[in-house]
C-alpha cells in the first residue's frame, strides 16, 4: 500500500506540473489523471472508464470571476483509487468525486493565499538586484508548495486506507448523495452539450447524425466504430481535398 500511495501522490504532482511549470498542456485533466491512477493501481481499464466519466463532469464546471470550480484533479485521483481499491461502482465514484473536489478547491484557495506572500519576498529580491532569487521564488517555490499540497492529502488518503473515504461517504445523508449523483449526471450532460456545440452547423451536423444512427442500430462497439470513422474520414479527405489538388494541378 505504501508504494501505491506514493505512486498516486506522484500522479497528483503530475497534475501540478500542468499549467504551473510547463504551461497548459491539459495533462491535469481527469481523463489523464484517472488513467495514470488506474495504471499505478494495476487496473488501467477502470482508470480509463472513470477518467472519461469524470472528464465529462469536469467539462461542465466553469470558473466565474474569482470563484474557481471544484478541483477535479483531487476528485479524479481519489475517486479512482477508492473505486479500484474497494471494488465500488462507477456511480459511487461520481458521488465521491464532487465532495472531494470541493474540499480540494478549499485547499487550493489556502495554497494561493500562502503563495501570494511569496511575492513580497520576490519584490525584496528584485529591489536588491537578486533577480535569480526572484526567478526561483516564482518558478520553484510555488511549484514545490503546490506539489506538497497535492501529494500529501492523496498519499495519506490511500496509505491510511480507503475506509476513511468510505466512512465520510456513508456519513453523507442519502438525500445529499442522491442530489450529488443527479448533479453529476447533469454536469455530464452539460459537458456533452458543450462538446457538441461545435458540431451544430449545417456542414458537420449530418456527420454527427450519421454517427448517432450507426451507434444506435449497427451494434458496433466503440473500437469498431472508431476504426470505421477513421476509414470514412480518410475516404472523405481523399475525395474532397484530392479533387481540389487535381483541379490545381490541371
Amino acid at each position: 500500500m505504501l508504494i501505491q500511495a506514493i505512486l498516486l501522490g506522484l500522479v497528483g504532482v503530475v497534475g501540478v506540473i500542468d499549467s504551473r511549470l510547463i504551461g497548459r498542456q491539459n495533462i491535469g485533466r481527469p481523463l489523464i489523471l484517472s488513467t495514470l491512477a488506474g495504471l499505478a493501481l494495476g487496473d488501467l481499464r477502470t482508470g480509463i472508464i472513470l477518467g472519461a466519466s469524470l472528464e465529462l463532469i469536469s467539462m461542465g464546471f466553469v470558473a466565474i470571476g474569482a470563484a474557481g470550480p471544484p478541483n477535479m484533479q483531487f476528485g479524479s485521483i481519489i475517486a479512482t483509487a477508492f473505486v479500484i481499491l474497494s471494488g465500488a461502482t462507477t456511480e459511487t465514484a461520481l458521488t465521491i468525486a464532487i465532495p472531494v473536489a470541493v474540499i480540494g478547491e478549499f485547499m487550493s484557495v489556502i495554497m494561493r493565499i500562502i503563495i501570494a506572500q511569496f511575492s513580497h519576498v520576490a519584490d525584496a529580491a528584485i529591489e536588491a538586484g537578486n533577480y535569480a532569487r526572484a526567478k526561483h521564488i516564482h518558478i520553484w517555490w510555488s511549484f514545490t508548495l503546490n506539489a506538497f499540497i497535492y501529494f500529501v492529502p492523496i498519499f495519506l488518503t490511500v496509505y491510511l486506507g480507503t475506509g476513511i473515504v468510505e466512512t465520510l461517504v456513508n456519513a453523507i445523508p442519502e438525500v445529499v448523495t442522491n442530489g450529488l449523483t443527479v448533479a453529476g449526471n447533469l454536469l455530464s450532460a452539460l459537458g456533452f452539450a458543450m462538446l457538441l456545440s461545435t458540431m451544430l452547423s449545417r456542414k458537420l451536423f449530418p456527420y454527427f447524425l450519421f454517427g448517432f444512427l450507426v451507434v444506435a442500430y449497427s451494434g458496433l462497439d466503440l473500437i469498431g466504430l472508431t476504426l470505421f470513422a477513421c476509414i470514412l474520414a480518410f475516404i472523405l479527405d481523399k475525395v474532397s481535398y484530392g479533387r481540389g489538388e487535381g483541379v490545381q494541378n490541371g
